[in-house]
């Protein structure tokens, strides 16, 4: 089965790209997930050293497929650098405050119902 949505033949070579980019980048999203699961439930420190090394390799590999996006990929630099590394409440720091006069703990985010 194919991992394009769309006629493979009407895909550029740069689409095809950033295709195999993407679900690479899936794929080692998901080897994490399952490194860290192993390591948290394993009752052998051994193996758990072990498995935690591995997850540490498919991060690496996640962060160099992020990495080559970044750089071709429209797009990647600019949420990048947007998101990345900041301090604080990612919603309020990112220019996506709260509407004024809206009750924090309860509101929908979708702002004031005017009377």
């Amino acid at each position: 089965m194919s991992n394009y949505h769309e006629p493979a033949e009407e895909l550029s070579q740069e689409a095809r790209n950033f295709s195999r980019a993407l679900n690479s980048l899936k794929e080692e999203i998901e080897a994490v997930d399952w490194y860290h699961q192993r390591v948290v439930t394993s009752d052998d420190a051994d193996l758990a050293a072990i498995m935690a090394h591995n997850r540490d390799e498919e991060i690496e590999h996640a962060c160099m497929t992020l990495e080559w996006l970044r750089r071709n990929m429209p797009g990647w630099d600019e949420e990048l650098r947007t998101w990345l590394f900041k301090e604080g409440n990612l919603m309020d720091a990112h220019g996506h405050e709260h509407e004024e006069g809206a009750d924090k703990s309860d509101s929908l985010g979708i702002g004031k119902i005017k009377k």
